[in-house]
């Protein structure tokens, strides 16, 4: 073990961040919001419950395209809430997406829903005096929005792999059942948002009395697809299956992507591979993984406040005897798995049960209805009439599951005229991705949910003009270095700095096991075009079969090769 860690306290000492004291005075969650929500002169929360409200699965936020003309007006920014929902593993049926949809339809300032990478739906736009009809609005079908945000482990994600239909049932049950684990126990949420009976105090024996030091990331997957990004997350549970069965799990900690620009003590890092457990042991390596981060973690700068730095700072083989400890078992030696891809398969599949899975490719995940592609449309016809389920991916599409054979003439026919199925959607853009960004996010630096079609185009053009046409780049935007779209692991990551200005990081893989570095720092998109078009060409001539933009790179040395996943991530 290096001597840094070796001599590393387990316990960060120095003054709190304010965001500890917050969180302790707060009475579990509760602050004064349920006073806010009844100011009307404002539409924003005073600044304690401005974060607070994040651990009730909103955002406050405002139109930045609007935010000088409301000012030169003498008004106040116009604002209002995101509010993300939690539906562990993707999962909702039919009754469910419509009444999503009409809500959002009828009362958000955007009417649409938004599909994100953490495998679930987000209304934005929506006003205060709306919010408590938001939360009974989903509550009403079975949803919540408890622990999507905020310092708590978030929304599961699992792996969406429609072939593997019995196992599918199997891994999504598992998301489920970790996110209820390691909910929140504060009876806030529903004194708050559905006007439920009030309890005087609240234990909270799995995330303590001030929470977690930083936000935490779950997921359940099943190889050979790495779809849920697992390096990008906190906690990986890695499926190991034998004969057919699901016997366990590799359980992997510590991957994240975030980092702040400038500051080289923040990094992305992949995760560490702890070991295998069968499935009895599930919960518990769960909750001790959650416990020792939430014991151990920095609560004096957030910055580094993240699973991925305490394993840094203390040791992995530290952690990891913690959490064996804590939980009362011995992780085995870990079992081979291979990830061979991480994309969403589209068009139809045959299940495993019979049954046929649809995945439908939505822009950036925005559902709402364009000019030749009213998918939202689309969508409510289809959920009109399906009796199996959704399948939100982490990559912002959406899996149309369970269709019998009698009825998949239907759904195919209603998914064409509504654009959902649509055969000149290039590979180079379903294998590419934008966080939300402008106007709405706070953090946005750079334009990216808006910025990617157009620039996916030019990408295209280069594939055409190298006579690729049919190949594909993993190609993802961030407006700032928070990474929503996971572009620290792409082939090719660009990373907001600025208006009009994004850092070039190259070199990440297919498969998604390998962050990438940065290349060319604070250049504008034709800048980029510029390096792409001479670094493709190279590609072509000069790659080994089926070998992927990002290997390539890593190969011939035009990025070196990551070899720790600490601060060693500059080319």
């Amino acid at each position: 073990m290096p001597k840094s860690q070796q001599d590393a306290p387990l316990i960060v000492e120095g003054p709190l961040s304010d965001n500890e004291r917050l969180k302790r005075e707060s009475n579990y969650l509760r602050g004064t919001i349920a006073e806010d929500l009844q100011d009307q002169i404002t539409g924003g929360f005073s600044p304690d419950n401005f974060q607070l409200i994040r651990f009730h699965g909103m955002y406050q936020q405002d139109d930045r395209d609007i935010r000088a003309e409301r000012a030169q007006q003498k008004l106040e920014p116009l604002i209002n809430v995101m509010l993300r929902a939690r539906v562990p593993g993707g999962v909702m049926t039919p009754e469910q997406w419509l009444a999503v949809e009409d809500w959002a339809e009828q009362h958000t300032l955007y009417g649409s829903v938004r599909l994100t990478t953490r495998q679930t739906f987000q209304f934005h736009g929506v006003f205060k005096p709306d919010i408590k009809d938001a939360h009974r609005a989903i509550h009403a079908v079975g949803l919540d929005s408890i622990a999507t945000a905020g310092d708590v482990n978030r929304n599961v994600l699992c792996s969406s792999n429609p072939l593997e239909s019995a196992l599918h049932a199997e891994v999504h049950d598992w998301s489920r059942r970790i996110s209820e684990h390691l909910l929140p126990r504060t009876t806030a949420y529903y004194e708050i948002f559905l006007d439920g009976e009030k309890a005087l105090s609240t234990q909270e024996p799995v995330l303590g009395e001030t929470y977690l030091p930083r936000k935490f990331k779950t997921t359940v997957s099943l190889p050979p697809d790495n779809e849920v990004d697992l390096h990008a997350n906190d906690l990986n549970f890695v499926g190991i299956v034998e004969d057919g069965t699901l016997v366990g799990w590799n359980v992997l900690v510590g991957g994240g992507l975030a980092m702040t620009h400038g500051d080289t003590n923040t990094y992305p890092r992949t995760a560490d591979d702890l070991g295998f457990v069968p499935l009895e042991h599930t919960l518990a390596v769960a909750e001790h993984v959650v416990t020792v981060q939430r014991d151990w973690g920095n609560r004096v700068d957030r910055k580094n406040a993240k699973t991925k730095y305490t394993l840094d700072r203390v040791g992995t083989d530290v952690f990891k005897a913690e959490v064996e400890r804590r939980a009362g078992i011995t992780f085995e030696p870990s079992r081979p798995y291979t990830f061979t891809s991480r994309g969403d398969r589209f068009g139809w599949v045959k299940g495993t049960d019979g049954t046929w899975h649809l995945t439908v490719f939505i822009l950036n995940g925005r559902v709402r209805d364009e000019e030749g592609r009213p998918i939202k449309t689309g969508l409510r016809k289809i959920a009109q009439v399906h009796r199996g389920h959704f399948r939100l991916t982490a990559n912002q599409n959406l899996v149309i599951a369970g269709v019998p054979t009698a009825q998949k003439r239907t759904i195919e026919r209603i998914a064409r005229q509504h654009g959902l199925v649509d055969d000149t959607v290039t590979p180079q853009l379903r294998n590419s991705m934008a966080c939300v960004s402008f106007p709405t996010c706070p953090l946005a630096m750079a334009e990216s949910e808006r910025f990617l079609p157009g620039f996916v185009t030019q990408v295209e053009q280069l594939l055409v003009k190298h006579g690729i046409p049919d190949d594909h780049i993993v190609l993802r935007v961030s407006g700032c270095p928070n990474g929503c779209s996971r572009a620290m692991l792409a082939e090719v990551g660009l990373v907001g700095k600025g208006p009009g200005k994004y850092n070039l990081h190259l070199g990440g893989d297919r498969i998604g096991t390998r962050v990438p570095k940065l290349y060319r720092e604070n250049i504008s998109p034709e800048v980029i075009l510029e390096e792409l078009d001479h670094l493709v060409g190279a590609w072509v001539s000069g790659r080994e079969e089926g070998e992927g933009f990002g290997d390539f790179l890593i190969r011939t040395g035009v990025v070196a090769k990551v070899t720790v996943s600490r601060t060693d991530f500059h080319a």
